[in-house]
């Protein structure tokens, strides 16, 4: 069926059909959420607009049955309760009409789109675009297909070829502007030679790409202004493929593919049949190992699940807080509940080769559950099947939506195809070690970073890497560009990030410095288990290069009784004595007989100079934070932190300064002018200092409330800024008087009265 009034009939439009029912389910019921969830009001679980363009190429809202859209590109606003979002939230959802010429973009098609997301930009909110379409529309002037004709080489033999296309005389006057062409009197007529045909309609050729390029552009800006989601239901090629990759954030189904070009069409180029269909080009086998893909769902059912899962982490506007849950919805799986923030995290890393997500969500397999740092069920991982050696995805923190990137230590293996167009293609397996940056792995953590910062999250990065990969392989395939990326990344990120070293874990060379602190001061905070390790080499690494032997003797013959006698006796035999060879042999014997013992010592001595003491004795680390103490602090650390984040945003538009530091000094002030038995060790209690700040807000909102005293110390010293920037106006009269006349306008009838009256009595 067509697409219309809100009813979709197609593959990736069911999609959004299957958005309804999910949302009545409250969402992404297969995670764990009873269907009896009910939001606080009356209002309905969901809340669907269609729109469409009206003669001005605006949206705009639109009631019609199905079918009766005229353009292949539809829109919706839809207002969803969701349990993190119980008031509601909105989201524009753009999709493609496959029914509509096979789903091609044309000129109105990119207008629907580019309207679509010029929309959800204004308001701030998520768009999420259903694909399933087959690239720019091609076409032809089908008003001239029964009207050209052909001038032959020789009309009897038409295998010799053409000369030129023509219209008569008739026919051509009759095409008006839609062709162009030369006269030419042959055979007793005369011809128009077609040179140009520009068509009646409008979308034929080319203009279909100033469009494609129009939305590309779009995309690309809607991705670094708002939450862009990608479900990718049956096919989606050419700007198809290119509006998947801009939007980033790609959830494609098991038989869906994403391709530039089409098998067919890429065999008749290579002159030989070599791809079978289009799912060897661009299916999931392809795209979610190649990083383009984040999720790969069986049907379109689960991959709305996926979407509305995935927007349950991320605010519901730009200028929204994080969607905090605070209700335990489901006793049986508490994915959308609060795991007690006040509990040890039971799972350990060890020495051993482990599997990492344990650390995120535990490890409920074992013996006796083991808690992770995150909230039992909330980790939810994606680009899983690209670059294992680095884990990424979205969890909470008692309740809190927060980004993680986690370490593999294991051993991953990579799997390269072979291309069927190059008969020396082979099947390559290639393995990577853990706690390595290869390119794959660091690209993946600079995408990682850049998506979840976008998406106004919270970044954890629970560091363990011995450095980057430098092999020869490596270095050609751009493992310093990406690695380069990641600090490009972290720079830029404008919410809390926290990096930290978990027990057994270490952070060497390279790799420490493309995740410092100093990257961003006024974001990052790096802290270290009191068994991690942190340096510019491992500790055999160090003794190879700053204890060799040179070193080492001194250190044998300061603590070792023999061999010092050994050495002594050696030094008091004069050149030329016979026993010479004898006693050196016997001082080289025994310094191999200790070398591996003191060996070990070097080590030992080095791996002293890598603990999380030395950090932060040296002041790299913030502080050391116990693994199993490590939720309650990194919680009560982060609700400072948005918090702090909250009043500093408020002081900055309130007084013009930009500093973080500054604004963060004032806010301190406040706290001990209101605490007057306050000492500094309630200002580093971050629990206390939490807590001090939400009492400040209104609990409705999360925002400042109006009467608190921060809010009124907030709008004192905006009074105060205006003030002074009015009285540097008044230092030229011309632009006091403009102003005042300004100011005057805005002001009420009272108010002027009252301002005359002030005026006659300073006359």
């Amino acid at each position: 069926g067509r697409v219309g009034g809100g009813q979709l009939g197609y593959d990736a439009a069911a999609a959004a059909a299957a958005a309804t029912a999910a949302a009545a389910a409250a969402a992404a019921a297969s995670r764990g959420v009873h269907n009896s969830y009910s939001n606080s009001s009356s209002s309905p679980m969901l809340t669907v607009v269609e729109l469409a363009l009206d003669k001005n190429d605006e949206l705009v809202e639109v009631q019609r049955g199905p079918g009766e859209n005229d353009v292949g590109m539809v829109v919706w606003k839809l207002t969803l309760r969701t349990p993190e979002c119980p008031h509601g939230r909105d989201i524009i959802l753009v999709a493609n009409d496959i029914t509509h010429v096979i789903g091609s973009f044309g000129p109105r098609e990119d207008i629907v789109f580019l309207r679509a997301s010029q929309l959800a930009r204004r308001l701030g909110i998520p768009r999420v675009y259903l694909a399933c379409n087959s690239g720019a529309r091609i076409n032809l002037a089908q008003e001239l297909v029964p009207k050209f004709r052909v001038a032959w080489v020789d009309e009897a033999r038409p295998e010799r070829g053409i000369r030129y296309l023509y219209l008569t005389t008739e026919d051509f006057r009759a095409a008006g502007g839609t062709v162009r062409g030369t006269p030419v009197l042959e055979e007793g007529e005369t011809r128009y030679r077609l040179t140009d045909i520009i068509g009646r309609g409008h979308g034929l050729g080319v203009e279909n790409l100033r469009g494609s390029g129009q939305i590309a552009g779009e995309t690309s800006l809607a991705y670094s202004e708002i939450v862009t989601l990608t479900l990718v239901t049956s096919q989606t090629v050419g700007i198809g493929a290119y509006l998947v990759r801009l939007g980033q954030r790609t959830i494609q189904t098991e038989r869906s593919h994403i391709i530039l070009t089409g098998a067919n069409a890429l065999n008749k180029v290579l002159g030989r049949e070599v791809y079978s269909s289009n799912m060897q080009l661009g299916g999931p086998q392809i795209m979610y190992h190649n990083g383009v893909s984040h999720l790969t769902v069986q049907h379109d059912f689960e991959g709305v699940q996926a979407i509305l899962h995935w927007l349950s982490y991320v605010p519901a506007t730009t200028r929204s807080l994080l969607p905090v849950l605070t209700k335990v919805l489901s006793e049986k799986n508490r994915c959308f509940g609060v795991d007690p923030v006040d509990r040890d995290v039971t799972f350990r890393p060890s020495a051993a080769p482990y599997d990492p997500r344990h650390m995120l969500h535990g490890n409920q397999d074992s013996a006796q559950p083991l808690l992770g740092l995150f909230d039992t069920g909330s980790f939810t991982e994606t680009l899983a099947g690209w670059a294992k050696t680095v884990v990424t995805g979205r969890a909470r923190l008692g309740g809190l939506p927060v980004g993680v990137i986690a370490v593999e230590t294991r051993v991953s293996e990579v799997r390269i195809p072979a291309d069927p167009a190059n008969v020396n293609s082979e099947l390559q397996d290639l393995s990577q070690a853990g706690q390595v940056w290869y390119p794959d792995s660091a690209y993946k953590t600079a995408q990682a970073i850049a998506d979840l910062n976008h998406e106004r999250l919270p970044l954890f990065i629970l560091a363990n890497w011995r450095g980057f990969s430098g092999g020869m392989r490596d270095m050609y395939q751009e493992v310093l560009k990406f690695g380069a990326m990641i600090v490009d990344e972290l720079r830029q990120y404008k919410q809390p990030v926290f990096v930290y070293i978990p027990p057994h874990c270490e952070l060497r060379g390279g790799a420490w410095v493309v995740v410092d602190p100093t990257i961003n001061p006024e974001q990052m905070e790096m802290y270290a288990d009191p068994d991690s390790r942190g340096g510019v080499l491992e500790a055999e690494g160090t003794v190879e290069i700053k204890f060799r032997r040179k070193t080492l003797e001194p250190c044998m013959r300061r603590m070792d009784a023999t061999y010092r006698a050994l050495c002594e006796a050696l030094e008091a035999l004069p050149a030329k004595d016979p026993g010479l060879a004898a006693a050196k042999k016997a001082v080289e014997d025994r310094f191999t007989f200790l070398c591996p013992v003191y060996h070990q010592i070097a080590v030992q001595f080095a791996d002293l100079h890598d603990t999380a003491v030395r950090m932060k004795e040296k002041d790299v680390i913030r502080s050391t934070v116990p693994w199993a103490n490590a939720r309650r602090f990194f919680y009560w650390r982060l609700r400072r932190r948005l918090h702090e984040q909250l009043v500093c945003s408020e002081l900055a538009q309130a007084n013009g300064e930009q500093s973080t530091a500054k604004n963060l000094f004032t806010t301190r002030r406040w706290f001990f002018e209101q605490r007057d038995s306050c000492t500094n060790v309630q200002w580093e209690d971050d629990r206390v200092v939490a807590e001090w700040l939400e009492s400040h807000l209104d609990a409705s909102t999360g925002l400042l409330a109006p009467e608190s005293m921060l809010a009124r110390n907030i709008r004192s010293i905006r009074s105060s800024h205006l003030l002074d920037v009015i009285r540097e106006c008044g230092q030229d009269p011309d632009v006091a008087f403009n102003g005042v006349l300004s100011l005057l306008n805005a002001l009420t009838p009272a108010q002027l009265l009252e301002i005359r009256n002030v005026v006659n009595e300073q006359r």
